[in-house]
């Protein structure tokens, strides 16, 4: 019995022995690594110096385009996720059908999340949005002036934040399922009171999918602090115009591999990290006020 019982513990140690190694080595030992060299001086060629707090001394108090970084972040943030999140509500709300072909329609409208963080992507993002490109194109059409996407920071922030909003297909499908656990019933009530398509989406929809919609807002809300390829590649590598698409995570990039200054983007990844846990937070304490659950029978 108790060889049986070591060959079965060395059995389970072997299917997640995979899972621990590359747990250490990719995620555990590189998390700590990096708090390390937060408080150092290193550049990757000579080895780390110990500094205490001067890196963090050093984003806070006298690089401006940290602060650049910082503000640029926010406003990608605050105007992409909402629009992000309200674009896959409405067309998870046109797919919640059983309509001929919507298994195919909502494939089609899922591939931009797919393909949408690849390099080709942004590519073509870059021709789309250029002073002969399809968006000028078409806003010429209407009788409205080019738009010099790569010459305004504003404009150009704007063009990151119209890509992030256009790859809305995984919130749409966790919209849709959510939408598809909504009861019939409850609109069948609200009809026969007299309720309007308006009134049922204000009291019936968006309480049921409260918790849907805070989930989506979370994990939206850490993947856009985390973008880096499309502001990467449209802005060539520089965060320009003027340092308009500079986003966090572009700047740690250019600090670390770019200025080889490694402590310094070690301590910008972790007050990342803090900012994601603080913005994560709030939104969790904000939910007792407006998430919905049902077996709470109330908010």
């Amino acid at each position: 019995m108790r060889l049986r019982s070591m060959r079965d513990d060395l059995m389970g140690y072997f299917f997640i022995g995979p899972f621990v190694i590359g747990f250490l080595l990719f995620t555990l030992i590189p998390i700590v690594s990096s708090l390390y060299l937060s408080f150092t001086e290193y550049d990757m060629f000579v080895p780390a110096e110990w500094i205490g707090l001067d890196n963090y001394k050093y984003l806070f108090f006298e690089d401006s385009k940290y602060w650049q970084s910082v503000k640029v972040t926010f406003i990608y943030v605050a105007g992409g996720v909402p629009l992000r999140l309200a674009f896959a509500l409405a067309i998870a709300m046109l797919l919640n059908t059983t309509a001929r072909a919507i298994g195919l329609y909502r494939t089609v409208f899922y591939l931009p999340s797919i393909i949408g963080g690849s390099v080709a992507v942004a590519i073509m993002w870059r021709y789309l949005f250029g002073d002969e490109g399809v968006i000028n194109a078409a806003i010429g059409v209407v009788g409205f002036d080019a738009v010099r996407w790569f010459g305004n920071p504003l404009a150009a922030l704007w063009m990151l934040i119209f890509l992030s909003v256009w790859q809305f297909g995984s919130s749409m499908l966790i919209f849709l399922a959510g939408l598809k656990n909504i009861p019939p019933s409850y609109y069948e009530a609200a009809s026969v009171d007299g309720a309007n398509a308006f009134q049922k989406f204000l009291k019936i929809t968006l309480p049921m999918l409260s918790p849907v919609i805070l989930f989506n807002a979370i994990m939206q809300t850490i993947a856009a602090f985390m973008t880096f390829i499309p502001a990467f590649i449209i802005s060539s590598g520089t965060g320009g115009p003027l340092d308009g698409t500079l986003l966090y995570s572009l700047y740690l990039f250019r600090k670390g591999f770019e200025f080889f200054h490694m402590g310094e983007a070690s301590a910008m990844a972790w007050v990342m990290l803090i900012i994601v846990a603080i913005l994560t937070a709030i939104l969790f304490m904000s939910s007792k006020f407006w998430v919905h659950y049902e077996s709470k029978g109330g908010n």
